[in-house]
């Protein structure tokens, strides 16, 4: 993994866009996975949930070939790290540059891989860790960033690999982000089009991926169908 020191630049603009509520209530279950509760009562599933129902092939034969033990492992460490390094983006997307002092030396270069895409190409930011939810779609979730990017209003989410990934292999995020549009643009009535993905790569160097909201929805809407013919819904 190649590291290059950035100086960060000037602070990132927010526009602190306001959607009548400050957050969502979510809880957590093993039977039935993450669900988030609207101000109104009604609960949905989250995209996450939803999107995971559907088998992956490629997924089961690695944990038949590392066994179930040392998968729950890998797992664990790579949702950790995933985890460490979204916190890492937030505070500084949020100006706050005092984020240094909190992680690992490892956690920080991961970070660093991705820093001066942020500086570069990322404009203004109208949300952050932002709870939303779609009536029409009948799901929610939490969006990691809603910002202009390259000068675009765009869905971005950011990811962690260990190498990096084909295209191809990032399906289910494109799905994710286009839900997320979906969902911002009923909550606000403001259409967001451009989907980014951007991937920190331990053994490679970062990605990113632009996709396009309606290239995506008809695969999320067989996701979510088939998540409902699985649960009986």
């Amino acid at each position: 993994m190649k590291i290059i020191k950035h100086k960060p630049r000037n602070l990132f603009k927010h526009l602190n866009y306001d959607l009548g509520y400050a957050d969502l209530e979510a809880l957590t279950r093993e039977d039935v996975g993450r669900r988030y509760y609207t101000p109104s009562g009604e609960s949905f599933p989250s995209i996450t949930t939803v999107l995971s129902a559907k088998p992956n092939p490629g997924l089961e034969k690695w944990r038949e070939r590392v066994g179930e033990a040392e998968a729950a492992k890998i797992s664990y460490r790579a949702s950790t790290r995933g985890t460490a390094v979204h916190s890492i983006i937030e505070q500084y997307l949020d100006n706050k540059f005092s984020y240094a002092k909190e992680f690992t030396p490892d956690i920080l270069a991961t970070f660093l891989q991705v820093q001066s895409i942020l500086d570069i190409r990322v404009g203004t930011i109208y949300a952050q860790e932002c709870a939303l939810w779609s009536e029409y779609l009948g799901i929610a979730g939490r969006v990691d960033c809603v910002a202009e990017f390259d000068g675009v209003l765009s869905i971005i989410d950011f990811k962690t690999s260990k190498r990096e990934k084909p295209e191809s292999w990032c399906e289910s995020y494109f799905q994710q982000e286009a839900a997320y549009a979906i969902m911002w643009e009923e909550r606000t009535g403001l259409p967001i089009e451009q989907l980014v993905t951007i991937i920190a790569v331990d053994e490679g160097n970062p990605q990113v991926f632009i996709q396009t909201r309606d290239d995506w929805t008809t695969p999320l809407m067989e996701s979510i169908q088939y998540y409902k013919s699985v649960k009986n819904i």
